[in-house]
């Protein structure tokens, strides 16, 4: 698998540990970088992350053969509706974002006349972010979602899937809807909780922050993670995160009836089943 040029919207942890992974890898002979910051692709150009930079959709993707939209989820829409005349015939496009759903669909209508867009979502990040958190390592290891649709170019699927699986991830298919549901409830409801967690922990008291021990620093580390990202997150799988949120409140509220009533069998009952599965998860993924 080899690319001539690559480029990479968005040159952020993913899009910049994307770049040096693929480089790693020797799946593409030039990386571009694109985005609002000049300064940060200048700084990615000098630390060797991406060859060089354009602000010019034209000039920038008229001869890719692979676009990598590594932006927040928010701004694939109009990124891709500046680029989408400019890309030559054959150009793959394929993305990093944790939302798939309404989105893959628009993105396939504006994608045509022949180049393909393939949804993606690798599995991997950091709750640190920028160019100076990014590592080639990143994906090793790691899960690639891959949200196929009936009118996804099968050849541009095989492309993509193959290409994450040299990057050393394991790849699985979903659809865009069953990805969004899955999601939701193992990876967007833990942000919106860990950020609900500290800001009720300051409004009992900030201060009592100072003596957090190891679990709630593990606990919360998720909500050091980008708040623009994950606001985009949050409101293109609107339905889904709502919905989770008040199955979490009415297990919250079940626990609190046990505490109120002292009905210490519940309680057991409610902790022993959590800690059941919860190690189910550490055994799946040989957590030590």
């Amino acid at each position: 698998m080899h690319f001539k040029k690559i480029v990479i919207a968005g040159v952020g942890l993913l899009g910049a540990s994307f770049a040096m992974a693929a480089k790693e890898q020797n799946v593409v002979k030039n990386i571009v970088g694109f985005g609002r910051s000049e300064d940060n692709l200048k700084r990615a150009c000098n630390k060797g992350i991406i060859d060089s930079y354009e602000l010019n959709p034209e000039e920038l993707c008229k001869d890719a053969d692979l676009v990598l939209l590594a932006t927040p989820v928010g701004a694939f829409h109009d990124i891709s509706t500046a680029i989408a005349p400019h890309l030559q015939k054959g150009t793959i496009i394929t993305d990093v974002g944790s939302v798939k759903g309404s989105l893959v669909y628009s993105l396939e209508n504006t994608f045509t006349n022949e180049t393909y867009y393939v949804g993606s979502h690798p599995i991997a990040g950091d709750d640190k972010s920028g160019i100076d958190a990014a590592n080639a390592k990143l994906f090793k290891g790691a899960r690639c979602i891959l949200t196929p649709t009936d009118n996804t170019d099968r050849e541009s699927l095989t492309k993509v899937g193959s290409l994450w699986e040299t990057l050393g991830m394991e790849t699985k298919t979903l659809t865009p809807e069953t990805h969004d549901l899955i999601f939701s409830s193992i990876s967007h409801l833990p942000h919106v909780v860990a950020f609900a967690l500290v800001n009720s922990i300051e409004e009992i008291d900030s201060s009592f922050l100072d003596l957090a021990g190891r679990g709630f620093i593990d606990t919360t580390r998720i909500a050091m993670s980008s708040p623009p990202l994950w606001k985009d997150i949050c409101l293109y799988n609107k339905k889904n995160i709502l919905a989770h949120i008040d199955i979490l409140k009415n297990r919250l509220e079940s626990i609190s009836k046990f505490i109120s009533d002292s009905d210490v069998e519940s309680i057991l009952r409610e902790f022993d089943n959590a800690g059941t599965l919860r190690r189910r998860i550490g055994e799946n993924n040989n957590e030590n």
